[in-house]
């Protein structure tokens, strides 16, 4: 049975009692029996001072790039800070804001990938709380994506974003508690913080070996099978394609009107990807990128979850997109997470190597094959951050 940091907790209040705390979380963040963290909380100790809510707001209401207001919850009245507004300096939580507190209890549900927004919404949080002085607590959850796997390349100086906030591969196979951990000791901080680690989770486990319920952790991650195929579709935000927002299998689907289907299923198997075959199919996105178009694309069907690298097929992808589309048209230039000085797909792949690489008609095998030495030297770096196994 796997009891996450939240369950372990509760089932040992006493530390909690008599503390002015504050709780980031948010819709997924339920016990074992999926009660709301802050309303299980209360039952036990004393009610949230504040509520703290991520990117989609506290509830998961809002789409990718939309601000969350300031509000109070609706169940207890307690005030929600939001900690995604309408600017970057939103994202980054000063010591004021836990004022008057001496705890931060932190419980996101992350879902493996670099790009996740957050894990550099925890650490923000933590670092600003710890700054206020106030004591920390993550209570961790599992990675679903497991916890052996590392897969992709390290993010390049000059390429940190919101969506890109550490220097880790894609994959990085850590628990939101390790990512804390990792982090924090770079930083120097020894003191002040503590993971209430799962009990009972192994690294080899994937989501449904956990018996937990999958409980969307924002609008466009409804399914284990989502979260599965993400990092490496996830790139695909960076172009002009849709990744399948405005459908019900966000980036499972993607395609765009001028793709031929047929065509695309033909060049990504000649690309021999383990673990995973490529649906033709039709779609017709209700909102964002080619809302209300008829777009020829794919369907991601995994086959093999243990044999299936979804950084390096989404990478292939991009190469086969990039062969079917005047390279003008594929990129996405709009501003994208705060960052309107560089392409988003350099701030998703963490280089300028891919887009330089497919602009100039080169393929990205060698690119690829580098991601090794990354892999090794962050697998030997986290090494002293796991706390599982």
């Amino acid at each position: 049975m796997i009891l996450t940091g939240l369950d372990r907790l509760l089932a040992d209040p006493a530390p909690l009692r008599g503390r002015r705390y504050g709780l980031l979380s948010h819709i997924p963040s339920v016990t074992a029996e999926l009660v709301p963290a802050h309303v299980a909380l209360a039952a036990i100790a004393d009610m949230p001072q504040v509520l703290f809510g991520p990117e989609h707001g506290y509830y998961g209401v809002e789409q990718d790039m939309v601000p969350s207001e300031d509000q109070h919850d609706p169940w207890t009245g307690v005030l929600i800070r939001s900690l995604y507004g309408s600017d970057p300096d939103s994202l980054r939580p000063t010591p004021d804001a836990f004022r008057g507190l001496d705890l931060l209890l932190v419980d996101l549900q992350d879902v493996g990938s670099r790009y996740y927004t957050y894990c550099a919404t925890a650490l923000w949080a933590v670092e600003g709380a710890l700054a206020a002085g106030c004591e920390v607590w993550v209570l961790d959850r599992p990675n679903p994506l497991g916890g052996e796997v590392v897969e992709g390349n390290l993010l390049r100086p000059g390429f940190a974003s919101f969506v890109g906030a550490f220097p880790h591969p894609v994959r990085h196979g850590l628990t939101l508690g390790e990512v804390v951990t990792l982090e924090l000791r770079r930083g120097g901080r020894a003191n002040g913080w503590r993971v209430w680690e799962v009990e009972g989770w192994r690294r080899e486990m994937l989501w449904p070996q956990t018996g937990r319920p999958w409980i969307a952790p924002s609008p466009n991650m409804p399914s284990f099978a989502t979260a599965l195929v993400y990092p490496g579709m996830c790139l695909v935000e960076g172009t002009r394609v849709s990744e399948g927002r405005g459908t019900t299998r966000p980036f499972q689907l993607l395609g765009a009107p001028h793709l031929d289907p047929m065509e695309l299923v033909r060049r990504l198997d000649g690309s021999a990807l383990p673990g995973v075959r490529f649906v033709p199919t039709y779609f017709r996105p209700q909102y964002q990128k080619h809302a209300g178009r008829h777009c020829g694309g794919v369907e991601v069907v995994v086959t093999d979850p243990a044999a299936f690298r979804p950084y390096r097929t989404g990478v292939e992808v991009l190469a086969v997109l990039a062969g079917l589309t005047d390279p003008a048209e594929l990129w996405r230039r709009e501003p994208y997470e705060f960052v309107s000085d560089r392409p988003a797909i350099d701030l998703l792949a963490g280089s300028d190597a891919l887009r330089q690489r497919l602009d100039a008609g080169d393929g990205v095998r060698g690119w690829v094959e580098s991601w090794s030495e990354d892999e090794r030297r962050f697998r030997d770096e986290r090494q002293g951050a796991l706390l599982y196994g």
